[in-house]
């Protein structure tokens, strides 16, 4: 499904009955909506909530941004070039609540799409109910890459379908859970679907220079007044624990879940965890 909001094209799935609390997931830097898996997706349709995912801009089937990007640039601290701000992805989600007919929702952001989902309660709070921080961060002073996670964030683009399977796989072999077995099956399909949906690395690289120019988000956050959950692994080399540490710290009574073994992603043995502290905080509201 397609809908217009904020100027641009959004392609999104539901999942579950609408009478179900709506949730909207926001999913990170590159990631199409595909990201979400459909069984961590159930998890959550089974406890009572409808579920929509989304391709945030710049990737999958949303629209993609003309300008081209100065990725290096921005890296060596030269912003002035953003084609557009976390905030303005902020306001792509508030205007597809819009088009959903959605009043406001459960929020939960991995990655990016924590800083999405961040920007979102900052700049609509009356639209979120209960925000869910996953994997992510206040701002460019905390959470900081470890140099092999950057090094491996800028791997060039690949050439064809196979190229970037082999390069998902080689990311998540540094930026993955080291205590957990990583899926390679599910890791290489997603890239392999990515790839066939809409390959476009200068779209990437925008979204990266709008996370680099997006101004820090603590104060904004400790003006928060709604049920917050921060979840964040202990062996996490793209976003370090110190990024978790500080959104939790930021919003007023929000809760930091930590997991040993946890890296840059969502082990498919810790769902049923993540999904029943979700389910927690989204019956508080």
């Amino acid at each position: 499904m397609r809908a217009t909001a904020n100027g641009i094209e959004i392609c999104y799935e539901t999942f579950g009955e609408p009478g179900g609390r709506p949730l909207l997931l926001i999913m990170g830097l590159g990631m199409q909506m595909i990201g979400w898996d459909e069984d961590f997706i159930g998890l959550l349709v089974d406890n009572g909530h409808h579920v929509v995912r989304f391709d945030n801009r710049d990737v999958g089937l949303s629209s993609h941004m003309p300008e081209a990007p100065d990725l290096m640039a921005a890296l060596g601290g030269d912003t002035s070039g953003a084609s557009y701000l976390l905030a303005d992805m902020a306001d792509d989600s508030a205007g597809l609540l819009d088009a959903l007919g959605w009043a406001s929702a459960h929020v939960v952001g991995a990655s990016m799409g924590g800083m999405i989902a961040q920007s979102l309660a900052i700049r609509h709070p009356g639209r979120v109910r209960t925000l869910t921080s996953i994997m992510s961060t206040t701002g460019p002073g905390v959470g900081q890459p470890t140099e092999a996670a950057m090094a491996a964030l800028l791997t060039p683009p690949s050439p064809d379908r196979e190229a970037a399977a082999e390069r998902a796989l080689a990311s998540w072999r540094v930026i993955g859970s080291p205590g957990y077995a990583m899926d390679v099956e599910r890791v290489a399909r997603v890239a392999r679907e990515g790839y066939d949906r809409a390959y476009d690395p200068q779209g990437v690289a925008r979204q990266l220079t709008a996370i680099l120019a997006s101004p820090d988000r603590a104060e904004g956050l400790r003006g928060l007044t709604i049920p917050a959950l921060v979840i964040h692994g202990e062996d996490d080399p793209l976003v370090t624990p110190s990024g978790g540490a500080a959104t939790a710290d930021a919003i007023p009574g929000a809760k930091l879940l930590t997991f040993p073994g946890m890296g840059h992603d969502m082990p498919r043995e810790l769902w049923p965890v993540f999904v029943e502290a979700v389910t927690e905080l989204t019956g508080r509201s």
